[in-house]
């Protein structure tokens, strides 16, 4: 949490940081929290109507399907949502040793230090392919 956001919920932190200000100026301050507060409210009541929607939707299908003899089975892997796979990691490209330590490298990304330093002796990157 920010320094800010600790200062706004602690009541006596607030108290003190608000203390130099004046009424005028806190009841802007309140004016505006109060607006914010408005609209979360109404972002959180809208995201509640479209997850009632949606179940809703899910219900009337899953009658639909019941009404017609079909289960959720009977679909296959057509109504389960496929699991995001995380892609293998890519294999290194180029490999050198330095005091007796292997350090390999993509390609991609910011170049390892001591790929740079060999490149900057003047040779080239063709030297380390794997």
């Amino acid at each position: 949490m920010s320094e800010f956001l600790e200062i706004l919920t602690h009541g006596r932190r607030f108290k003190a940081a608000v203390k130099d200000l004046s009424v005028d100026e806190l009841r802007d301050l309140a004016a505006k929290l109060d607006k914010i507060l408005v609209e979360r409210e109404s972002m959180e009541a809208e995201e509640q109507q479209a997850i009632a929607a949606r179940n809703a939707k899910i219900e009337e299908i899953r009658q639909q399907m019941e009404a017609v003899g079909l289960s959720i089975d009977d679909l296959g892997g057509v109504a389960v949502k496929a699991s995001s796979k995380k892609r293998a990691p890519r294999p290194a490209k180029y490999q050198i040793e330095v005091d007796g330590e292997v350090i390999q490298w993509t390609g991609q990304g910011r170049m390892p230090t001591v790929f740079k330093n060999e490149v900057n002796k003047g040779r080239s990157m063709d030297d380390f392919l794997i």
